[in-house]
């Protein structure tokens, strides 16, 4: 390579070479550094403007400008800090002028050192700029929209003043300890429910302290005190919340739960709870028992009947399903009151029929009964219950100067030769049963596994079902809903008919169970729900539709968007659909079916249980599930002659009005059931008094009958 000696000329081609490889390589340094900060700049989460000192802007980033609402066109750099101030004002994002913002801002620029201040825009922003001089003169600014830090902030102390106000109001006792178990907290209430002082329990006072001191004061009945210290140690420890139910000496109940705090200590609640006990007590016998007969209902028997199966080595037992002859005819020709002494006197021979105090009877529904004999010892054992039961019913029934006459069908089942879990046991009882009535009843047949009948006949029902869906066989009546109070008709039940061409009309109690187990409910009740609210679309505003959900509707997925789908189609509000669903959706307590009635709930979609009262633990899930509305079953209504059953009407009614949830009484057919209901407060009524299942067309002529006779009283 060429190089200059150094007599001539100073030119060295290698060494020029280098210096301008070097100076391109710290250009191409300096724009990557370049690039680096702008894109590190226009990245931050905070809004940043740099000034120089001769207060001209050097650069700023977008969060700057959106955050101030400025035009990018006018923020070039160069322009002066005071024009920016104008521009602002220009906008109308600034509050003050220009010169009132440069004034409250040169302070700071003057004293070339860090500060933060506040400002707040026109439009109510709250703006934190963080001010930093530059070495060679000029700063830079960092702006922060602080405005939600602010506001909750404020919500934070207004929710300490709440929360004192809600700790002086609430209905519950209140005590809190700290993380060295020291009183810390004690509201107002607390002393009112044990009528103590706050010389009786100061603040500072242990937890042990405390319970001796309610022991000292007769308020407790005796307890461990060593115990409960204990038991709460261990709930703060595996950061569990426990309840126990506390005896006062007055006769009270209390319910007291601890609950672990976060930041160490707990919070201990105290709730009266003595009505709610009697209630639960009351419900708790409801929900196990047939109200009109009193025997063991089908949730009792189920729950019995699984115990009885859990050990693999249960003895064997028989399962006896039983259902009337003739009492239809009996029912229809003397009326319900005749056939609800007559079920309750069937009742009562049953339980004189049992030998043995193990053994169960139950009532499944209508005129059907469940028998349960333990201790099993042969077909023949069997067959010597079979036979007192037949020949006890067969005995005439009398009720003051009338005899009434019904038989009785048997089927029974033996485990484990005929099953091995319940289901399967009851199944095949109802086989040999329904053998039993078709061989001439008052009979009882064992169950053979040739008896395959019943099967084909329900085989046959489902596959014509499920024709009649395409076939548009199916259509909806309307049985009219009561406000008691007014007399007017505040909304209608949409009821499932089905008239096929071969069976005539068949029974809703027939189809509808085959259609859940088919899955045929499925488009059979999308179709019924878009039926039901396109006819409600044509109703006056504000008269409500209720249409009946089944669970395996709920469980199907895509039911919420069904519903949606048909208040979108049809126009009706979502508070005008109420869709009435029974306690077996409610027992399989999973989490999807829940969350679907939540968020239908949210919509505006109102909830009611129906039946309430014939399932298992009704009041649990009124605790567990908040719903709209409850609807009381006709059974109690047509029995509520009787002292016990009308006063299980009267403490439903009040669990209503308590909850602040509509009750609705359902199968009202007389003057004197309504005036009973209205006496005690019953929101609504439906059946045939009201008006009986009638087809859309006549809805309209029904609204102005109901309307004309409640303005004539």
């Amino acid at each position: 390579m060429p190089v200059a000696d150094d007599k001539g000329s100073s030119f060295v081609p290698g060494r020029d070479a280098e210096g301008v490889e070097r100076s391109q390589r710290m250009e191409d340094e300096l724009r990557a550094q370049n690039e680096r900060f702008a894109a590190a700049v226009e990245n931050m989460s905070h809004g940043l403007c740099m000034f120089d000192a001769d207060e001209r802007m050097i650069i700023c980033n977008g969060n700057y400008i959106n955050l101030f609402r400025l035009d990018a066109k006018v923020m070039q750099p160069g322009i002066r800090f005071i024009d920016i101030l104008r521009h602002s004002v220009d906008i109308g994002v600034a509050s003050q002028s220009a010169d009132e913002l440069h004034a409250i801002r040169k302070p700071y620029i003057d004293q070339a050192k860090p500060s933060t201040y506040e400002e707040t825009l026109s439009d109510g922003r709250i703006i934190s700029i963080s001010h930093r001089p530059l070495a060679l003169g000029g700063w830079v600014s960092i702006y922060e929209d602080i405005t939600e830090q602010r506001r909750a902030e404020q919500d934070l102390k207004e929710q300490h003043r709440r929360f004192d106000a809600a700790l002086a109001n609430m209905s519950q006792g209140l005590v809190m300890y700290d993380a060295d178990g020291k009183m810390i907290v004690r509201n107002r209430r607390f002393l009112e429910l044990y009528n103590v002082t706050e010389a009786d329990f100061p603040l500072g006072t242990t937890h042990r302290d405390a319970l001796e001191r309610l022991l000292e004061l007769g308020i407790y009945t005796k307890i461990d005190v060593d115990s409960e210290v204990a038991k709460t140690e261990a709930c703060l420890k595996a950061a569990k919340i426990h309840s126990a139910y506390r005896h006062l000496t007055d006769g009270r109940t209390v319910l007291v739960t601890r609950r672990p705090m976060s930041g160490g200590g707990w919070v201990v609640t105290f709730d009266d709870v003595t009505e709610r006990r009697r209630i639960e007590e009351r419900m708790t016998h409801l929900a196990h028992h047939d109200a009109l007969t009193g025997l063991p209902n089908r949730s009792m028997f189920r729950e019995r009947l699984d115990l009885a199966l859990e050990d693999a080595a249960a003895a064997p037992l028989a399962i006896f399903s039983l259902d009337l002859d003739r009492f239809k005819a009996v029912n229809d020709t003397l009326g319900h009151p005749a056939g609800d002494w007559l079920l309750k006197s069937v009742a009562e021979r049953l339980r004189r029929c049992l030998r043995n105090e193990t053994d169960i009877v139950a009532r499944f529904g209508g005129d059907e009964f469940v028998v349960m004999q333990f201790n099993f010892k042969g077909i023949a054992n069997a067959e010597k219950l079979a036979k007192r039961i037949i020949e006890s019913i067969a005995k005439p029934f009398r009720d003051k100067s009338l005899d009434m006459h019904v038989g009785i069908s048997l089927g029974i089942a033996v485990f484990p030769d005929d099953g091995t879990d319940a289901d399967t046991l009851l199944k095949n009882a109802d086989t040999a049963l329904y053998r039993a009535k078709s061989e001439g009843r008052n009979l009882y047949r064992f169950f053979e596994p040739a008896m395959d009948a019943i099967v084909q006949a329900r085989r046959a029902l489902e596959v014509d079902l499920e024709a009649a869906v395409p076939r548009q066989e199916f259509d909806l009546d309307f049985q009219p809903i009561m406000n008691i109070a007014s007399g007017e008709i505040v909304g209608a039940e949409a009821l499932m008919r089905w008239h096929s061409p071969a069976r005539g009309t068949v029974a809703p109690d027939e189809f509808i169970p085959a259609a859940e187990e088919t899955g045929v409910i499925v488009p059979l009740g999308e179709w019924a729900l878009r039926k039901a609210c396109t006819t409600a679309a044509s109703w006056p505003p504000g008269l409500r539709i209720a249409v009946n959900v089944s669970a395996v509707q709920l469980k199907s997925g895509g039911f919420a968007r069904d519903v949606i789908s048909a208040l979108a189609f049809s126009g009706v509000p979502a508070g005008q659909l109420e869709l009435e669903i029974t306690e077996t959706v409610l027992m399989d307590e999973s989490k999807a079916v829940l969350k679907t009635l939540r968020q239908l709930r949210e919509l505006g979609i109102h909830i009611a249980l129906d039946d309430f009262g014939t399932g298992y633990s009704s009041l649990g899930y009124l605790r567990r599930f908040p719903v709209d509305k409850i609807k009381i079953d006709r059974s109690f209504i047509h029995d509520m002659g009787n002292r016990d059953t009308a006063a299980i009407v009267r403490t439903i009614i009040g669990l209503g009005a308590e909850l602040g949830i509509i009750v609705t009484a359902e199968g009202v057919e007389t003057e004197a059931q309504l005036d009973m209901l209205r006496k005690n407060g019953c929101v609504e009524a439906q059946g045939y008094l009201i008006g009986v299942p009638s087809r859309a067309a006549d809805i309209p002529r029904l609204l102005k009958l109901r309307a004309l006779h409640s303005q004539t009283g």
